[in-house]
């Protein structure tokens, strides 16, 4: 999915911060959150700072990669 032209949305940033909070508190990288969800690094810090407009599969993916569930992530 391609990045947007228009600044992060509200609900983005809120998603945002609220993946890396929980990669956070599990002492995760990046780099492992990328290894655990089959998603890239740099796309999981886009996410976390608003740049993407991610998927719900692909928020399934994250969360799955946390050992939650999407709901829980949510």
């Amino acid at each position: 999915m391609a990045k947007t032209d228009k600044g992060p949305t509200e609900s983005r940033l809120t998603f945002g911060r609220r993946l890396r909070e929980e990669r956070q508190r599990r002492g995760l990288t990046l780099e492992d959150l990328a290894a655990a969800s089959g998603i890239t690094w740099s796309y999981i810090a886009q996410v976390e700072v608003g740049r993407r407009n991610i998927s719900v599969d692909n928020m399934h993916l994250l969360a799955a990669g946390l050992g939650l569930t999407l709901r829980e992530l949510l």
